[in-house]
């Protein structure tokens, strides 16, 4: 039996629902006209479920590869380039095999020097910060999204 495939509408809803864990917002977004029951209505559907599971780990590998090239900036070996800049004698097969990830622009001089830039590690140590602080902010976000979603039903029952 053939798998059925997510409209692009439900594909929307889940990438909404990704952002920001709302599904009432996310239904609205991606244009269904009663978005309070079309999220609970989607959200109980194994397939949506399972894409939404899939996204979240497709941004946690992207966040992670994103983390690990900042960190490699900030904290990388600089050893490679200098190497280059002093030793003439290097071959194109050593250059190959060479780690100048952190080095931003290379230029050979007339006078036959060479000058290396490297990336500021400054601003990849920030971006490192910026990067925990956000990881950090998005799960309390969620846990006191999910605190006032229980004060808002708790308030909805002592009103009945």
């Amino acid at each position: 039996m053939k798998k059925k495939e997510l409209t692009a509408k439900e594909q929307l809803f889940c990438t909404y629902y990704c952002l920001d864990r709302n599904g009432r917002e996310a239904a609205a977004k991606s244009g269904y006209r009663a978005p309070q029951k079309s999220a609970a209505r989607l959200l109980k559907r194994k397939d949506i479920l399972a894409f939404i599971k899939s996204a979240d780990e497709k941004t946690k590998k992207r966040n992670a590869d994103i983390s690990a090239g900042y960190y490699r900036l900030a904290f990388g070996c600089v050893a490679d380039a200098v190497r280059l800049l002093f030793d003439d004698s290097i071959t194109a097969k050593e250059l190959e095999g060479m780690d100048l990830f952190s080095v931003s622009e290379i230029k050979r001089q007339k006078g036959g020097g060479i000058e290396i830039k490297f990336f500021d590690r400054l601003k990849a140590l920030e971006k490192l910060e910026s990067l925990c602080l956000s990881d950090a902010g998005s799960t309390a976000k969620a846990f006191y999204s999910a605190i006032e979603k229980g004060a808002q039903a708790l308030r909805e029952n002592e009103n009945e």
